[in-house]
């Protein structure tokens, strides 16, 4: 705020002098003055897949991108932890509504594991609780990684968001409480070994949801019986995303700036459609009426010799998102509707 003192007028719309030296001109209390319009929160509808940096929290980078378009409304398809870079799809608008497909969609990783160390948390960040001089041969990792593959049993490393009594394991952890969590199933597509360094190895890995990276490379070294840790991870795909569709948080600004001064491409240029997300759910179009019908939470009979029968499907009218739902003999049940035009 500046120094300088100006004329305002009094409650009474009499006009008054300044205040003097030792007055305070924020008033009583010293409260400040209205502050200036911010620009109003703009609907957008979307997603951006942001390539996320190390060091950059998943609640940090939804932020960054819902400051970037002033939308009111953002939030992210699966945590991303500040160690880990890569991908990060963020939901605007109406394709929050979308965030549970994404999420329950395979991912998959490229990491790397230091051998002759295990931490508490599984990855670098954490405190060394146990070394070994033992180092692994290309040919003794790749025998073990047949049984990481498919549905196995996964313990959750102690510093993870699992839930217990209602508190988040990281929480407990952090308080020296003792963090007993069970081991839960998760599914393995692949796993392969692509390159071996002597202390470190990388692997890329396709799974399901659930699946902790950090747990894996744990479990990889007391296998081994030398330890390890993830030293590096990057998310490479998280359902229908992948790096193709990224943006970095550079390309944001330029982006931003370069709408603001009229120039070059638009913001909304890096926004992809809500319904992307809905990748693997069959697509239905439906008439003016129908759509009608399902944006008031109505079903409606589906028509015609290529109509889905049953499943998981969403409804489109013109080419726009109208709903999700599931079609139950010949009849699409609508679960959400959006509000979008086309």
């Amino acid at each position: 705020m500046s120094d300088e003192t100006t004329n305002a007028r009094a409650t009474d719309g009499a006009p008054r002098e300044a205040e003097g030296p030792g007055k305070d001109p924020r008033g009583p209390r010293g409260r400040r003055g209205p502050r200036p319009d911010r620009p109003k929160r703009r609907d957008v509808n979307g997603w951006v897949v942001l390539d996320k940096s190390v060091g950059v929290t998943s609640t940090q980078a939804v932020a960054m991108v819902k400051r970037a378009f002033n939308a009111k409304k953002a939030g992210h398809a699966g945590t991303l932890d500040p160690l880990a870079s890569g991908i990060l799809p963020i939901a605007l608008g109406e394709a929050t509504k979308t965030v549970p497909f994404v999420m329950d969609g395979r991912k998959a990783y490229l990491f790397t594991v230091s051998w002759g160390a295990q931490t508490d948390t599984d990855d670098a960040e954490g405190e060394i609780v146990a070394r070994s001089d033992a180092r692994p041969t290309p040919a003794e990792i790749e025998a073990i990684l047949p049984d990481f593959v498919g549905e196995i049993m996964q313990v959750p490393p102690r510093f993870s968001a699992i839930k217990i009594a209602g508190e988040r394991a990281y929480d407990l952890a952090r308080d020296g409480e003792t963090v007993e969590l069970v081991a839960r199933p998760v599914e393995i597509d692949r796993i392969s070994l692509v390159a071996h360094a002597g202390d470190t190895s990388v692997f890329e890995a396709e799974c399901g949801r659930g699946t902790y990276v950090r747990a894996l490379a744990r479990d990889f070294g007391r296998r081994l019986g030398c330890l390890g840790h993830v030293s590096s991870l990057r998310r490479t795909r998280v359902g229908p995303f992948t790096e193709e569709d990224t943006v970095e948080a550079q390309d944001l600004e330029a982006f931003r700036a370069a709408t603001e001064a009229g120039e070059g491409p638009a913001l909304e240029d890096l926004v992809l459609p809500v319904q992307t997300a809905l990748g693997e759910l069959e697509a239905v179009p439906v008439s003016r009426d129908a759509a009608a019908r399902l944006m008031r939470g109505q079903s409606v009979i589906l028509r015609g010799r290529d109509a889905p029968l049953e499943g998981q499907a969403y409804a489109t009218f013109g080419g726009v998102l109208v709903s999700t739902g599931t079609i139950e003999r010949g009849e699409f049940v609508p679960h959400r509707v959006f509000n979008l035009k086309a």
